[in-house]
């Protein structure tokens, strides 16, 4: 009886190895095949763009003529739209945030709105497109300015900033708000000293993700309809302007061979810019992260 017994512990420890080995296989296979597509995406990008890839390419605007094409006037109106939605969208995002967390009684209309800000993080970009041409486009009257673009951009990401905000909220535990109103400290007074900065790191890691979604999206700013090709630079929020993804939708849809490696020199372009706006980002997290 006692070696029937051992016979199906074996059987069960080596089944359990079998599929643990399994599953180690299948998910070094994924994470290969992630990486070697990344890897080759890169090549690819860095082999045909940094032949074009130097001061002229971002000091000109753009041109008909690849060797002259530029991406000055793109890169500008990418700087200025991010300047709208970066702090519309953390500001409104982190509000809304600490209302429902920290302030809306928990009943089932407020349940509800938090589903549907969750169920709007899923929704299609082109439909927020549609929101701002209808709402800032046309009802506003802002045309198609840096602030209806920079407004529009931030409908789209702002569920996401307010659900990773909820989510780094709650999970500040609740014995350092006691602690807090333990030493005299009014509700205010404990989310701005205790709660906002523990949570920071949270905030700033869903924030991260959001504005790097924003900086490379393309339908919105299309269906706007901001323009591809510009001379000018903008000198307001209500002026015309265009976007690094749609100089780069543009050269990328061009037949000519050329315009397909000044793309992706504005790719690289495109992910510095990315690059170094979130080690801006992940530098204030780690520093925060460091002090609580």
């Amino acid at each position: 009886m006692r070696y029937i017994q051992e016979e199906l512990v074996m059987k069960r420890m080596n089944k359990r190895l079998i599929s643990n080995k399994l599953w180690k296989f299948i998910f070094i296979v994924a994470t290969s095949f992630a990486l070697i597509s990344l890897g080759m995406l890169l090549y690819r990008i860095l082999t045909q763009g940094l032949g074009f890839l130097d001061i002229s390419f971002i000091t000109n605007f753009a041109s008909r003529i690849p060797e002259s094409a530029g991406i000055k006037a793109a890169l500008v109106g990418s700087l200025w739209l991010m300047s709208v939605v970066a702090p519309v969208s953390i500001i409104l995002g982190v509000s809304t945030a600490l209302y429902l967390e920290e302030y809306a009684k928990q009943n089932k209309l407020n349940d509800f709105i938090r589903i549907n800000i969750s169920n709007l993080a899923g929704v299609p970009s082109i439909v927020f497109g549609l929101l701002g041409l209808t709402i800032f486009v046309r009802l506003f009257g802002f045309d198609k300015s840096i602030l209806a673009a920079g407004l529009t951009m931030s409908l789209l990401i702002l569920p996401v900033i307010i659900v990773a905000a909820q989510e780094a909220i709650r999970a500040v535990p609740n014995e350092q708000r006691e602690a807090s109103y333990g030493m005299g400290a009014t509700k205010w007074q404990t989310i701005v000293r205790v709660v906002l900065p523990a949570a920071i790191p949270g905030i700033l890691t869903g924030s991260i993700l959001a504005l790097s979604r924003a900086i490379g999206e393309t339908a919105p700013l299309v269906v706007i309809g901001i323009p591809v090709i510009l001379q000018f630079l903008p000198t307001g929020y209500l002026d015309t302007f265009t976007a690094l993804p749609m100089q780069i939708f543009d050269w990328a849809k061009r037949p000519q061979e050329a315009f397909q490696h000044v793309a992706s020199a504005g790719i690289i372009v495109l992910m510095v810019f990315l690059l170094t706006m979130n080690s801006i980002a992940i530098f204030i997290r780690n520093k925060f992260q460091k002090r609580y």
